[in-house]
């Protein structure tokens, strides 16, 4: 267990510091499509380097989804939920630091928060719908291209594609979170409104993993897998 849980840290840690980092230094310079794609492309990376070990979940609503599915005890889900947290959070701080002490300019204006309502393309109803179907289908996804049944090998790349769709449609309505620790880190270190709205960015994520493993028992290719 010390193993999957050091690789779901590091694993985290990667996806926030630079994914996340990518949209505080470039969403402005380089566009979404950019920030889309680092996070498509960070998670294809650490599905392949960190699969084998812990399942790179890197995701609490993954994690969620992983249970509801029966395709990991509870018990275990628990100490993955923690370490996503801490490790988006060391993240986080990182790029605190980096925008406060290193001349980083943050173009996101709020650490790369994730919002809705004034300054966000969305209001919270709208936010909650949204990032409760954008989870839901990312985390379909991902039990459906794990399963016994799917085409071994190819899971990473279907899995980062799918994160950066999803990214393309979130972006300019609440930034895109489909994961609570992603949002959690980052709303730490911003405080004020990002802090307040956290809640959603928890619960939304969440529900869509509950409801994609539900959708996944009727969805999947093989139900005796």
């Amino acid at each position: 267990m010390a193993r999957r849980l050091t690789a779901e840290f590091i694993g985290t840690f990667a996806l926030v510091f630079l994914a996340v980092g990518a949209a505080v230094t470039g969403i402005k310079s380089a566009g979404p499509l950019s920030v889309a794609l680092a996070f498509g492309l960070v998670l294809t990376f650490a599905v392949y380097a960190f699969g084998p070990v812990s399942g790179c979940h890197v995701n609490p609503a993954v994690t969620i989804g992983m249970v509801i599915a029966r395709k990991m005890p509870l018990s275990e889900a628990v100490p993955y939920w923690v370490v996503q947290l801490v490790g988006a959070t060391a993240a986080a701080a990182l790029l605190k630091l980096a925008t406060t002490s290193f001349d980083v300019t943050d173009e996101t204006g709020a650490l790369g928060t994730n919002g809705y309502g004034a300054g966000h393309g969305i209001n919270m109803a709208g936010a909650f719908v949204v990032e409760t179907v954008l989870t839901l289908l990312f985390v379909l996804v991902i039990l459906l291209v794990t399963d016994k049944a799917a085409t071994a090998g190819m899971a990473g790349l279907a899995i980062g594609t799918t994160l950066a769709v999803v990214h393309l449609v979130g972006i300019p309505l609440t930034g895109t979170s489909v994961n609570p620790a992603r949002s959690f880190g980052p709303a730490l270190f911003e405080g004020g409104t990002a802090l307040s709205q956290l809640w959603l960015f928890i619960l939304a994520p969440l529900v869509g993993g509950v409801l994609a493993a539900l959708v996944y028992q009727v969805a999947r290719k093989d139900p005796a897998a």
